[in-house]
């Protein structure tokens, strides 16, 4: 998992996969960024090709921690149709933005 920072802006490109496994490593990823003072968090879904309840989770919390912050946490470049699907599903676009 990488992650870079300019300013206020985090940016993490998770691996494969966001799951129980991953969940803790991707959490403390947000955790860093967001205690380094991103407002805006990007989350760079090239590589993603599945994410569960627990990844799920990490971002509507951030999400919520953000917009206290007066700032956003951002999805870009979800292309895999199963995570395409699974956010259309749980309609994470209300929440979340998605690009």
């Amino acid at each position: 998992m990488q992650t870079e920072r300019q300013g206020q802006l985090g940016r993490i490109i998770p691996s494969e996969r966001i799951d129980l496994t991953t969940a803790g490593e991707f959490k403390n990823a947000l955790e860093k960024l967001y205690g380094l003072g991103c407002n805006y968090i990007e989350v760079d879904c090239r590589n993603l090709t599945m994410i569960d309840s627990a990844g799920l989770g990490s971002l509507v919390l951030f999400q919520k921690k953000l917009r206290d912050r007066r700032g956003r946490l951002k999805l870009t470049n979800v292309k895999h149709k199963y995570i395409l699907h699974l956010l259309d599903m749980l309609e994470l676009h209300r929440v979340i933005e998605i690009k």
